[in-house]
């Protein structure tokens, strides 16, 4: 019953139209491959911006895309959030936005590709046309690309005498001149918070990823520091509470964010959710890396406690429980996801657990 009260209220939270205008395309110029440096530390100020989402979306975006000196750019590289094979507002990228959002970057940039990686049960190119994904970014100009698919390369890191020594990072993120993070606001039952910086771990392919989860704060702060977005854009019209990122509850949150700093869009937007920094311990641990405090942040447009909701937090129960205690190894890692069939039957009982559960409650 609770699951279909929450489908009914998603589908009343889905725009009435998906239908989306064709736009006039630039000419192409030819490639240009240009490998990213090491992550170097950003010196210019972190601004956040902070939008009621009835103000005019797509002037927010030219704005943004302006700010972030995009222009004259070869290649741009966009990771929105597919984290299911269906669109679900507030769960997956809305398709209008992104072909908003590559629309612009495409009249700045000769190239423009969104990418997304395998899911751990379902493939890509299945989200990015059950979404509607593949057809809004193609309209606009864009390509997509699943990056499972793209050519692998190992980056060597330096690290102070952490376990991780390196990262396998497609190719077609490397060589972009820019990264557009175009991210979501949810709780997470296992990491607490998925906004700008855990986008970023779609990046690695579906068949590493799932192996770096014992070294997860270490991998979100490499992937910050090697991609670096050079803007980050959160669609936070629609957030998800509770069990995210996909089984948590809709909140209307009618909010819309920009900034040059994943990291710092990280730490506002926590704060908008009435999260502690020390309930999210890759963030927590990424700041302290950073030396960057949410004080420290310009916040422009409406202030934090303007926007400010307190989000339910995910409930931990026994698959949580088991999940976290999962991660935290890397033999149980690989024991548990060895197989596909294997997490599916994990999911089946997950899912006969919390039914169960719930009927008793």
């Amino acid at each position: 019953m609770q699951q279909m009260q929450i489908q009914v209220h998603l589908r009343r939270l889905q725009s009435k139209s998906q239908r989306i205008p064709q736009r006039r395309l630039l000419s192409r110029r030819p490639r240009m491959h240009i490998i990213k440096g090491s992550g170097k530390p950003m010196t210019k100020q972190k601004t956040v911006k902070i939008f009621k989402a009835y103000d005019d979306i797509s002037d927010i975006l030219r704005r943004a895309v302006k700010e972030a000196q995009l222009r004259g750019k070869k290649r741009i590289f966009v990771k929105p959030n597919l984290s299911h094979p269906e669109y679900v507002p507030g769960v997956v990228t809305s398709p209008t936005l992104a072909y908003e959002l590559v629309g612009l970057l495409r009249d700045n940039a000769a190239e423009v590709i969104v990418g997304e990686s395998d899911g751990f049960n379902y493939p890509c190119r299945v989200a990015f046309k059950k979404t509607g994904m593949e057809a809004a970014v193609k309209k606009a100009g864009g390509a997509i690309i699943n990056l499972s698919e793209d050519k692998i390369v190992k980056v060597k890191l330096q690290t102070d005498g952490g376990h991780l020594k390196e990262l396998f990072l497609p190719k077609t993120v490397l060589d972009a001149d820019a990264v557009v993070d175009l991210a979501l606001m949810k709780t997470h039952e296992w990491a607490m918070y998925s906004g700008a910086i855990k986008n970023l771990f779609g990046c690695i392919p579906s068949n590493k990823r799932i192996y770096l989860h014992p070294y997860i704060n270490e991998v979100f702060y490499q992937l910050y520091r090697i991609l670096r977005p050079q803007l980050t854009v959160m669609d936070a019209r629609v957030a998800i509470e509770g069990n995210g990122p996909t089984k948590g509850t809709p909140v209307k949150m009618n909010l819309m964010l920009t900034s040059n700093c994943a990291l710092a869009i990280d730490l506002v937007v926590s704060k908008i959710m009435g999260l502690n920094l020390e309930e999210v311990e890759y963030l927590n641990y990424i700041a302290e890396k950073e030396n960057l405090q949410a004080e420290a942040i310009n916040v422009q447009g409406l202030q934090i406690a303007e926007a400010a909701r307190r989000f339910k937090r995910p409930k931990i129960d026994l698959p949580v429980k088991a999940q976290a205690m999962i991660y935290k190894h890397e033999l149980l890692t690989k024991v548990f996801f060895c197989s596909l069939g294997f997490v599916k039957l994990l999911q089946k009982a997950t899912t006969a657990y919390r039914g169960k559960t719930a009927s008793a409650g």
